[in-house]
């Protein structure tokens, strides 16, 4: 049973959360003062340290999607750092390998993130040192095999002024980039902002925001459609924050605050090309019910109309 825990406990545990990825910087992009982002160095990491690590393996021990893991490991193989070797054992595997320029890397951002705490623990007494040592141990075993349900890297916030300049811009510069589409998308999306904050209602409509390092990396909408009808619209995750379960959280988000509106069905409209957010919103339960080819923003594509009853 859930116990009653006073706030200012959970206030104490989050800002030392907050204080802690502060100071090791494990939060930033670039990490170790590299190109290389938090998750390309945690599959780096996951690769040097494991026994016989195949795709599939790797992408379940770090939560990943599959899709998004594997494009990953080929940009890996087109830079050189990783190569597949057929299992000796299993011929039907291949094991993910570090090739000597990716060990090269791995070596050099192990050392980083060694001279890093190196230079955090010199700046304390021993007697310091010890205790610092001491109560991450006891935190260890203490928090051993717990769960928590949103220990993510992300936080989500309602919208503020200037959001709807970012989320315009954003899926501008990103469609375009990924799937060629003209400025027309843009504007089609900075007029479905416009009328969101125009005609906004906050009991029934909700756009959610996503942060990292002070940063937004990801967006959704919510809007009426009618009475007892939602609209899902604008779902974007910036490239640096997929893999980490952002889209189907901000899908999940949706679903929730619908819910409590006291609407009976989500409906969203898509694109058959974005295989992505199409697996997020299979995942969460929401039914293809209909298809229809059309020219638009440049490009031969195919819409689809998704719902989900609620």
């Amino acid at each position: 049973m859930k116990k009653n825990i006073p706030d200012n406990k959970i206030d104490q545990v989050r800002e030392f959360n907050r204080f802690f990825t502060r100071k090791i910087g494990v939060l930033r992009e670039g990490l170790l003062h590299s190109s290389y982002s938090l998750t390309e160095v945690r599959i780096l990491f996951e690769i040097a340290n494991s026994d016989n690590p195949t795709a599939t393996k790797l992408s379940r021990a770090l939560g990943l999607d599959a899709g998004y893991f594997s494009r990953i490991l080929a940009r890996f193989e087109e830079q050189g750092l990783t190569e597949r070797v057929r299992s000796e054992h299993d011929g039907r595997q291949f094991l993910i390998r570090l090739t000597q320029e990716g060990m090269k890397l791995f070596s050099l951002l192990d050392q980083r993130s060694r001279d890093e705490v190196a230079e955090m623990l010199s700046e304390l007494s021993e007697e310091d040192q010890q205790k610092l040592l001491k109560s991450m141990h006891d935190i260890e075993n203490i928090l051993d095999k717990k769960s928590f349900k949103f220990s993510e890297a992300f936080f989500l916030r309602s919208h503020q002024p200037g959001d709807m300049g970012w989320v315009t811009h954003r899926h501008g510069v990103l469609y375009a980039q990924e799937y060629g589409w003209d400025e027309r998308f843009e504007a089609l999306v900075a007029q479905i902002a416009a009328e969101f904050i125009n005609n906004y209602k906050p009991e029934r409509e909700r756009c959610i925001i996503a942060e990292m390092n002070s940063e937004i990396v990801g967006s959704v909408f919510v809007v009426q459609s009618s009475d007892t009808v939602a609209k899902l619209r604008l779902l974007l995750v910036e490239p640096k924050a997929r893999g980490l379960g952002l889209g189907s959280r901000l899908v999940q988000e949706c679903i929730t605050f619908a819910r409590r509106a006291g609407y009976l069905k989500l409906v969203l409209w898509t694109n058959s090309v974005l295989v992505e957010a199409r697996h997020i919103y299979e995942k969460a339960g929401f039914k293809l019910v209909e298809q229809e080819e059309h020219h638009s923003f440049g490009k031969d594509l195919v819409g689809e109309t998704w719902e989900l009853v609620l």
